[in-house]
């Protein structure tokens, strides 16, 4: 089969070398596989090294570089290869999305092609995420976000959480049917994401490939999680972005502005509102809990209320203009 794999950079070269590297040095089982790197405009570099790369490690023609002069984000990132992939007289079979801080642990690729190929209904495959330096399996498939569960995961209460589903299930979730997986190592069948017509250029960042998954179910293909396929992640290297930091680092605004288009596009208004305050109240009591405990919370990220008024509240109230949003 023909599998086109694609990984996209911003200011993380060596990671996205090493994550290059990793998928040369496997068989895939003796599939078809190109690679193509993909840089979004870095401001160092990343350009050079990767130009360099190219030469130096003969990667010739295994790897197609795309060195863009925009930020496109991790979806309008992924669709400048995969709209020229669709104008191919034969496109691929298949597409690997890998991030720039993630590396192959095993044939991945050929595991998750086997799925997809014992499974005609799949229009996407998640592999188990191994996460350093422990290397331990960690959440990598997840139930569709909620209004309850986006409340219990800011709360991070125990009695709570234990009431409420929690939406990442558990690593050892046997292999079948979920409802979308982590969007770091996710192998698609082309004609599936070329029917939903690939990622919604609306996301920079975040929650761009639960909605793309989401579309899929609605057009009738289901998403899989394959944990026999291994992958190595730094979770939060390449973007800075690290659930339940210890230092409770202040949310980019466009996590905000991701979670915002999400919701209104799949649930409308008033529950996007409803959702909203709900994250709110879960704040402030997960933020009282953790004074009466005299422990750090961790689960609110820093200037969290004004933030969430001023990238999701406001707008969608109307109270409030975002003038940058899509223009990340």
């Amino acid at each position: 089969m023909r599998v086109a794999v694609i990984t996209v950079n911003y200011n993380t070269p060596e990671m996205s070398i090493a994550a290059v590297e990793s998928v040369l040095a496997r068989s895939h089982g003796g599939h078809d596989v190109e690679m193509h790197l993909v840089d979004n405009a870095s401001p160092g570099d990343d350009a050079a090294q990767f130009t360099e790369a190219h030469a130096a490690r003969g990667w010739g023609d295994r790897v197609t570089l795309w060195l863009e002069d925009t930020n496109h984000g991790f979806g309008r990132g992924n669709n400048v290869v995969l709209n020229a992939l669709l104008g191919r007289e034969t496109p691929p079979d298949y597409v690997f999305l890998l991030n720039p801080d993630a590396q192959l642990d095993n044939e991945a690729i050929a595991i998750l092609v086997d799925t997809l190929e014992a499974h005609p209904k799949a229009g996407a495959v998640g592999a188990g995420i191994k996460q350093p330096p422990e290397n331990e399996l960690v959440v990598a498939c997840f139930r569709y976000p909620t209004a309850l569960g986006e409340f219990e995961r800011i709360l991070g209460f125990g009695p709570v959480s234990r009431l409420v589903p929690n939406q990442g299930l558990p690593p050892d979730t046997p292999p079948g049917p979920v409802d979308w997986v982590a969007g770091c190592s996710v192998m698609f069948r082309f004609y599936a994401i070329a029917q939903a017509e690939f990622f919604d250029p609306g996301f920079f960042l975040y929650y761009e490939e639960v909605d793309l998954m989401r579309r899929l179910d609605k057009l009738g293909w289901e998403t899989r999680y394959q944990p026999e396929a291994l992958v190595v992640h730094d979770a939060g290297s390449a973007t800075q972005v690290q659930s339940h930091a210890e230092d409770r680092r202040r949310r980019p605004a466009f996590v905000y502005r991701a979670w915002r288009l999400y919701f209104t596009k799949n649930h409308g208004r008033a529950y996007t509102v409803l959702a909203a305050l709900g994250m709110m109240v879960g704040a402030g009591a997960g933020r009282a809990l953790a004074i009466l405990r005299r422990r750090p919370s961790t689960r609110q990220p820093l200037y969290f209320f004004s933030d969430q008024y001023r990238y999701v509240l406001g707008p969608v109230l109307g109270l409030k203009h975002d003038p940058d949003f899509g223009r990340e």
